[in-house]
């Protein structure tokens, strides 16, 4: 089988492709990269049942990818160009022929995909770094699960000023649910879950709106979410609320969250 490794800012992400598909995905924290490429495939291969053996070929991606050799753990090794990675694991998660893929790290990247090229459009410093940041100054909190929970809680209105506070009744082709500034509210009321709801909306409404305008010289209408982030619970509906500005179709695959460690793979 082939085994790809996304070796992110702040994970590295493993999926395995073999005969019969997908299989057997795996993430751990990790800051040096070949140690962390070595850890995590050592933890998929016993999670798996399987000896190192079974591995023919290695291919790894991502931000720390070039401080990896031709061989790991004298296996074969191949370096993917990140963007294609994003790009043909993306539309494979999707079943798509072609697609705007938006990948959801510590920031983002936008990637055209199509059958014959992944061609980087763009992207924004905007994305899981930003959550954790943001958190960290505002909820004195940078565990992921709990910034989760408390936004479950929150309420919009009371962190970000809408549309139509501004403008009532809402502009033509803008619902008064719109955001008109995100966190230009301030209500002294807020309360932490409000807080964490509102930055959990400004990164999904930033990123949205960098795929939007990426996608319109295409006229494409499909955007794929990969990436960490799409695990949020409340990405769904923040992204759905994008239905009132544009026609894009917002896709959140199965096993998003390792679209680029399975384009590795793909690529190899």
């Amino acid at each position: 089988m082939t085994v790809g490794i996304d070796l992110g800012g702040t994970t590295t992400k493993i999926a395995g492709f073999g005969k019969d598909g997908l299989f057997g995905f795996r993430t751990v924290q990790a800051n040096d990269p070949l140690g962390s490429a070595d850890g995590t495939l050592y933890a998929f291969l016993d999670s798996n049942s399987l000896p190192l053996s079974a591995v023919n070929m290695i291919a790894v991606t991502g931000a720390r990818a070039e401080a990896c050799g031709p061989r790991l753990l004298d296996i074969p090794c191949r370096k993917v160009e990140e963007f294609q990675a994003i790009g043909r694991g993306g539309l494979y998660l999707a079943g798509l022929p072609q697609a705007i893929v938006v990948s959801m790290g510590t920031g983002t990247a936008v990637v055209r995909a199509t059958p014959i090229e992944c061609r980087h459009l763009g992207g924004t410093g905007v994305g899981g770094g930003t959550l954790l940041g943001l958190s960290k100054c505002i909820l004195n909190t940078t565990d992921f699960d709990e910034i989760v929970e408390l936004a479950a809680g929150g309420n919009l209105a009371k962190v970000d000023l809408l549309v139509g506070d501004l403008s009532p009744p809402a502009i033509a082709s803008l619902s008064g649910r719109a955001t008109a500034s995100n966190f230009g509210r301030l209500s002294p009321g807020a309360s932490k879950a409000d807080y964490a709801l509102g930055i959990l909306n400004l990164v999904f409404q930033t990123i949205g709106l960098v795929a939007l305008f990426a996608a319109a010289p295409f006229q494409e209408l499909d955007v794929v979410l990969t990436g960490k982030l799409t695990a949020v619970p409340q990405a769904r509906d923040i992204f759905a609320g994008f239905a009132v500005i544009s026609p894009l179709r917002f896709h959140f695959p199965p096993q998003a969250e390792y679209g680029t460690a399975v384009g590795a793979a793909l690529s190899a």
